[in-house]
Formats: structure tokens, C-alpha cells, sequence
């Protein structure tokens, strides 16, 4: 969990708010995770409390611990991940939640966004919060000689309609005429019944390996074994699988959405398609599986693109330095 140090440099300490399993564990948890924020916060001095949080009960469960912390008056960072809080905070919370959610957002010394369509929104939603924009990082893996397979795509991601999954299943579809060893690999959970459903029903069982979950050797291994990467999602945040396939050096496809157009130039470091458009998302994953030329310049950019803005090391330095501000303020 401590990447390079990074806790031991920031005297920092991890607490898990969150667990898998019956309801009885993720109370025990939960209370768990309140405790040892007390204890911290009574020892004194007040530390700076850091929460990552998504939307729905994330959000409420983590709320509700900057807020603890707040009264002993400690300085709070909320983190947001999920691509979903919009619709969470404007269409899903009832009146007293939305009130709750801006609260939140405007009593944090800090709100950090993915992007800055994300900081933009959230602006906009709770006026007078601090946000500053930090992206996901990933880590820099060594520079290894890829073995790509002829026709091989790679989707990272949970398999439903926001991902763009059936849109890509179609796209498939097409390129089968075109590319008859395309080959469509899914890695995630979700509802992977219905996907296998949908290939049926297209035709196209044959080219589609519906792998599941994948623990990090094997999506290692199936990156390695990709000759592109594809993620044609209707909304995101800055999806981490996508800059693990940047990481990596593989050519990308993906969407405009979110913060994606932020970190992606169309031709230079991926490919960008917009959602909802299968026969264009076939065009273009026929333009890159077709030309080897175009596939190294931007798996190459693409990898330059973490080294510079993305990667662990530039990233974690980046709130290191949030910490020394509040720290002085």
C-alpha cells in the first residue's frame, strides 16, 4: 500500500474503512476505522485527515469521518473517484443529501478531482470549495518486448452499458469481416452473462474471451498479448485501467469523456472516438490493427504521456506537497 515510501516520508498512517463480505464484518469495520481516527485525533496534534471516496454509501461513510475529524479540528482532503458522483450528487441524493454532499465539499481544506472537467463541476455544485486538480498515477513498469497477438483487443473494466461494452461488442462485429482473427478479450466483472449473450446473438462467441476478474499477473500477461486497448465508456473520471495500458505502451482507443480528452491528444498518444458510435469505434480499431507504424508511435507517446504526468513517483509528489501547505496553514 505504501508506494516508494510515501507514507513513511508523510508520516502518514492507512486505515480501512471497508470490507467485503456479510453485513455484520463491514459494521465491525466501519466502527473499526472511526476508532482509530479518534485515538489518532485525541493523541494529538490534529492530523490531516485524507479520504478517497466514489458516491452512494462511500461517499456517506467517509463523510461522516471528515466530518469527525473536523471536530477535533483537523484538516480533511477529500479525494473523488467515480465517474457516477455526478448523477450521485444531482439526480440520485433527495434535498437533505444534496445539502449534506455540498457541505462536505465546502467544510473539506481541501477537494481533490481527477480533472479539471471534474474540478469545473464541482465548483459549480458546492461554490467556495477548494478543489485542485491530481490525477490517478500508475506505476512506470519496466520496458518489456510486447509479443501482441494479430487482432487482439484488450477491455479493462466492469462489463455493462456505461463502458460502452455492447457498443464495442458491435464494433467487433463489424471488424470480423475485415479482420477474421480479431479477438475481443473482457477483463472485469459485471454482468458478463449478458455479454456472452450479446456475442451470441452478433455472431461472434468465436472471437470473444470473456476472461472475468483478473488478478495483476494475468492482466500483465494479457496486455502483453494485446495489440490495442479499448474502452469506449459513456462516463468516466480518469480510468485507471487506461493508464495502465499507457504504462504499458499500448496503443489506446477510448472516449472523449470526463478526463480522458485532458490526458489523450487524438493521433498522438491514443485514439479518441465518441461514445455511442460502434461503426466509427470499427473504423478507427481498423485503422490502428492495420497499421504497425501507427500502433508504436502512439503506444510510444503513450508511455512518455505517464513518464511525464502520470506516473507514481510525479503524482504522490504532487499531494506530498498538499500535506506540507495545510501542514503551514
Amino acid at each position: 500500500m505504501d508506494h516508494d515510501g510515501f507514507f513513511e516520508r508523510n508520516e502518514g498512517r492507512y486505515v480501512v474503512t471497508h470490507t467485503q463480505g456479510p453485513v455484520w464484518q463491514k459494521i465491525r469495520v466501519a466502527l473499526s476505522s472511526a476508532c482509530q481516527l479518534l485515538a489518532a485525533c485525541m493523541r494529538g496534534p490534529s492530523p490531516i485527515v485524507h479520504v478517497h471516496s466514489a458516491c452512494g454509501a462511500s461517499f456517506f461513510r467517509k463523510s461522516f469521518l471528515l466530518a469527525l475529524a473536523r471536530a477535533f479540528g483537523s484538516k480533511t482532503v477529500f479525494h473523488l473517484h467515480g465517474a457516477e458522483f455526478r448523477q450521485f450528487a444531482t439526480i440520485e441524493t433527495g434535498p437533505v443529501g444534496r445539502r449534506w454532499i455540498r457541505h462536505t465539499l465546502q467544510r473539506s481544506s481541501v477537494v481533490i478531482a481527477l480533472s479539471e472537467s471534474w474540478a469545473e463541476f464541482l465548483c459549480e455544485f458546492a461554490p467556495g470549495s477548494r478543489v485542485v486538480v491530481v490525477p490517478n498515477s500508475v506505476p512506470l513498469p519496466p520496458v518489456t518486448a510486447r509479443q501482441p497477438q494479430e487482432g487482439n483487443i484488450l477491455f479493462l473494466g466492469r462489463a455493462e452499458q456505461r463502458k460502452g461494452t455492447f457498443d464495442l461488442l458491435r464494433a467487433v462485429q463489424a471488424l470480423k469481416k475485415t479482420i477474421p482473427v480479431v479477438r475481443l478479450v473482457i477483463g472485469g466483472d459485471g454482468d458478463l452473462d449478458a455479454v456472452a449473450r450479446a456475442a451470441a446473438e452478433l455472431g461472434i462467441s468465436d472471437n470473444v474471451d470473456i476472461a472475468g476478474w483478473m488478478g495483476p499477473e494475468e492482466k500483465k500477461r494479457r496486455m502483453e498479448e494485446a495489440s490495442v486497448f479499448c474502452l469506449p465508456s459513456y462516463d468516466e473520471g480518469l480510468p485507471m485501467a487506461m493508464l495502465e495500458a499507457m504504462a504499458m505502451g499500448l496503443p489506446i482507443v477510448v472516449t472523449p469523456v470526463g478526463g480522458i480528452p485532458e490526458a489523450i491528444t487524438h493521433g498522438d498518444n491514443g485514439m479518441l472516438v465518441s461514445p455511442g458510435q460502434p461503426a466509427r469505434l470499427a473504423t478507427v480499431l481498423a485503422q490502428v490493427l492495420g497499421d504497425e507504424e501507427l500502433r508504436s508511435q502512439l503506444g510510444t507517446r503513450a508511455r512518455k504521456t505517464i513518464e511525464e504526468r502520470f506516473g507514481t513517483t510525479v503524482v504522490l509528489e504532487r499531494i506530498s506537497r498538499l500535506y506540507r501547505d495545510l501542514a503551514t496553514q
